[in-house]
């Protein structure tokens, strides 16, 4: 028996019901600055807080000293860590180890994309002033780990339709 609506899968073997739950493509997205400061993140699987805060002074000791002309990939514990160098930020995303990188590259350089529309040429201070926006714009984009919308119009349409709801809180009808 599979529920896919839910991302419960429930097999039976031969005398009792074992339950899995789908694991996310993405386990988490972290924006760092050349520092080493987190300027924003995001988590699609259950980390504790001090597993968060190894997690991100690990990577970002790691992706901030490797050299320019090395791969964006690394093997890390059971995971594998993707990121992308933009201006003076680091765009790190961890996947399974199974999942393609070169989808998880182009799932980063979407959100830049978008980010870069929306800001008109994004920059840290950008993300650092407007950081409910960039979470905004991420979660229009991912959806529990997983890509949910590949257009970077309807995404940019929706964040200006919360721009004018946040603008007009007593408007209530707002055209989609």
């Amino acid at each position: 028996v599979s529920t896919q609506s839910t991302g419960i899968l429930i097999q039976e073997r031969s005398c009792c019901w074992r339950r899995t739950v789908r694991e996310p493509m993405i386990h988490f997205v972290i924006l760092l600055s050349r520092q080493g400061k987190t300027r924003l993140h995001k988590w699609y699987s259950s980390y504790t807080g001090k597993e968060k805060t190894r997690i991100l002074r690990e990577l970002g000791n790691m992706v901030i000293s490797r050299p320019a002309r090395q791969c964006n990939f690394l093997e890390w514990k059971e995971l594998k860590i993707v990121y992308k160098r933009y201006a003076s930020l680091f765009f790190i995303v961890g996947i399974d180890r199974t999942d393609n990188e070169l989808i998880t590259l182009e799932t980063i350089h979407q959100f830049v994309e978008v980010l870069d529309r929306y800001f008109g040429n994004v920059c840290e201070l950008d993300i650092i002033f407007n950081f409910h926006k960039a979470y905004f714009i991420l979660d229009e984009l991912l959806l529990a780990g997983e890509m949910s919308e590949t257009s970077k119009k309807r995404i940019l349409h929706i964040v200006s339709q919360q721009d004018v709801l946040t603008e007009n809180p007593n408007d209530t009808k707002v055209e989609l």
